[in-house]
């Protein structure tokens, strides 16, 4: 069997995530982009998101951040607008909390924005099964 002369394996190419937690310069919108809330992941690099313009379009996370920033649902991110597809978007820039919180004070997001919350449909919280009420006695005679 050859020896193995390399430094080591794939986890060593992909190196540490140091720059986590840098402090970067605050990115606002362009002309063309539009701050948006992600309402549910659909898997295949798209989500799809409400924008604060009122639109809810079909966004495409780009390569750059595709396995590098995790998205999840209710992040405030930076989409990029197409110009011949309305409902489409590209996401350039995920928010993290503290940046969003920063947007919101500059009156860069409404005052309705949902920051750190979830907005997806399928929240368990409030479910109800009919006929609770069943005595464990009900079920030994049957």
């Amino acid at each position: 069997m050859p020896k193995n002369k390399g430094k080591g394996g794939k986890n060593r190419r992909r190196g540490k995530n140091e720059n986590e937690n840098e402090k970067r310069e605050l990115v606002f919108k362009e002309d063309g982009q539009e701050y948006a809330q992600v309402t549910k992941m659909l898997g295949n690099g798209r989500l799809e998101a409400t924008c604060f313009d009122g639109t809810k379009r079909l966004c495409h996370i780009r390569g750059k951040l595709r396995k590098k920033v995790w998205i999840n649902g209710g992040d405030i991110i930076l989409v990029g607008l197409r110009d011949y597809q309305d409902g489409k978007a590209d996401v350039i820039l995920k928010y993290s909390s503290d940046e969003a919180r920063n947007l919101k004070a500059y009156g860069e997001l409404p005052e309705s924005a949902k920051i750190n919350e979830d907005t997806g449909e399928d929240n368990d919280d409030n479910i109800c099964f009919d006929e609770c009420d069943v005595d464990d006695d009900d079920i030994d005679e049957m």
